[in-house]
């Protein structure tokens, strides 16, 4: 292993989602050597350090103190150091702090270099057995219902796997919301990864959304994985889109025909929905 001082520059550090042993050698390497560590929380990042015995100056980089920071950060690499930035967990920039300075280290001409390792993101995907060739990462949806369900419209459409984080406590009204917009796709909920308490639940989002709504929400760091739209289905036109809604409301309700039906089609359930009323003579409740 090399020893002494790293060439100046950025270091973007992955550090592990929950199992300590996941930090690669590489990485443990440029944390020793570089000059300074900004850390996301020193206090989380301190439990690395002591199991690595890592002793490298530690200073604390987030949104709260970003502005103050960034300058003094940026001063160091000028003037020739090595600074390494890791998040709490994970690959940094990844729905966390780091992006600004980034950008404001490549404007300056400084050298940024990336070592790769652990993100819940890619975890997630690896085990949700849903298509991966094409997937977009969506982060967090917006806590507010209304906001939540205009992003997932604009999402609805996208010919990809669709990953993003959620909280535990908005899980159940997240995966509702989806089934009402996306349709009852196929979908996978990854939460604790690498940890003692690593679980994996596949199943549809109308499945998932009932069984997490039942009881009391589930605790930990949660990847919600969305299978994309159906494939290969060939556009309509209203007076088939019609057709295919009569004949779905013969047999259901009209939120249980605009769920079958845009799962068939693709098309947002919302605008299904809306449709369904229409032809069904009916108000929304």
């Amino acid at each position: 292993m090399s020893t002494g001082a790293l060439a100046a520059g950025l270091y973007i550090v992955a550090t592990p989602i929950g199992n300590l042993g996941d930090i690669t050698l590489r990485a443990l390497e440029v944390l020793r050597r570089v000059e300074l560590i900004a850390c996301e929380d020193t206090r989380v990042t301190a439990t690395l350090a002591r199991r690595f015995e890592l002793s490298t100056e530690r200073v604390a980089y987030h949104d709260h103190n970003a502005d103050i920071m960034r300058p003094k950060l940026l001063a160091r690499l000028q003037a020739g150091a090595a600074v390494a930035l890791v998040s709490d967990a994970g690959t940094p920039l990844v729905s966390d702090p780091g992006l600004k300075l980034v950008q404001a280290a490549v404007t300056a001409g400084i050298a940024v270099t990336a070592i790769p390792g652990p993100s819940a993101m890619l975890a997630a995907l690896m085990v949700a057995g849903l298509p991966t060739d094409r997937f977009l990462f969506a982060g967090f949806l917006p806590p507010k219902q209304g906001q939540r369900r205009q992003a997932l419209g604009e999402l609805a459409r996208v010919p990809a796997t669709l990953v993003f984080f959620e909280t535990a406590p908005r899980l159940a009204e997240a995966l509702a919301d989806m089934t009402d917009v996306l349709g009852d796709r196929p979908a996978a909920i990854a939460r604790e990864l690498t940890k003692l308490h690593e679980e994996v639940r596949r199943g549809g989002l109308g499945e998932l959304a009932m069984h997490y709504g039942a009881g009391e929400a589930p605790r930990g760091e949660i990847v919600l994985v969305v299978g994309p739209p159906a494939a290969d289905v060939p556009a309509l036109s209203a007076e088939e889109l019609d057709q295919r809604i009569g004949d779905a409301l013969r047999t259901r309700s009209v939120r249980e025909a605009s769920a079958a039906v845009a799962a068939e089609t693709g098309l947002p359930r919302r605008e299904i929905y809306a449709r369904a009323l229409a032809l069904a003579g009916k108000r929304p409740a």
